[in-house]
């Protein structure tokens, strides 16, 4: 990883402002037409917004879905995204203890979950062309960093000049836990006592489809 940035702001109040905040760190690559910001459905499309609003670029989703372990979905045992890329938690399904027909079955219900949210969010817009351009990769936090591991290795795929993970919220040492992956990593905030994403946020309320779609379609009217 050839550049990492973590200071210490403070809580946000909304998704809205820690965009806002993300985006300021992130000033280096505004005005810059071969920078996008992909952002990760559904809460840090807000995020995403703001940043990119910010910057003067272009916006897009890349969906990516948690796999989460049976009756424990809130913990992460790998994650799937567009293009069809996997990552496997391998130490915490053996852990947990999960078997392969458990694997089969949520795997089987969050692909199809990620293809609903593509059509949903995207409707006819060809997905934004990533080759050869710096690619900033937004969302509201990382807990685990599974969703944002498999993320980068969907977008390794499309060959970009240059990755940048940018988050408001994440525990310490993910920039070492993400190394090799991301090219660099920026974050706001960051503790050592993590305890979760949601923490961080007066207002960390669900993110609904409406207003997935709803920002998508305002960010690109606004580059035509």
């Amino acid at each position: 990883m050839n550049s990492y940035r973590v200071g210490n702001e403070p809580r946000f109040s909304d998704r809205a402002e820690a965009g806002s905040v993300l985006a300021r760190q992130l000033a280096t690559y505004a005005g810059r037409r071969d920078v996008i910001v992909l952002a990760l459905p559904r809460g840090g499309v807000p995020v995403g917004y703001e940043v990119a609003q910010a910057l003067g670029v272009e916006l897009d989703v890349l969906v990516v879905r948690k796999l989460g372990v049976p009756h424990y979905p809130e913990l992460a045992m790998g994650a799937i995204a567009s293009g069809g890329v996997l990552y496997l938690d391998e130490r915490t399904i053996r852990s947990a203890g999960i078997t392969q027909p458990e694997i089969v079955a949520v795997l089987s219900d969050e692909r199809r979950e990620l293809a609903r949210r593509e059509a949903l969010y995207r409707g006819h817009r060809p997905p934004l062309k990533i080759e050869g351009r710096t690619v900033i990769v937004v969302d509201d936090g990382i807990a685990t960093g599974a969703s944002m591991r498999v993320a980068i290795e969907a977008l390794r795929t499309g060959k970009p000049a240059r990755i940048v993970v940018a988050v408001p919220v994440a525990p310490e040492g993910t920039a070492q836990r993400l190394d090799g992956l991301a090219d660099e990593f920026v974050c706001p905030h960051s503790e050592r006592e993590f305890g979760g994403v949601g923490r961080f946020y007066r207002d960390f309320g669900q993110t609904s489809d409406a207003e997935v779609r709803a920002l998508l379609a305002r960010s690109h009217q606004d580059v035509q």
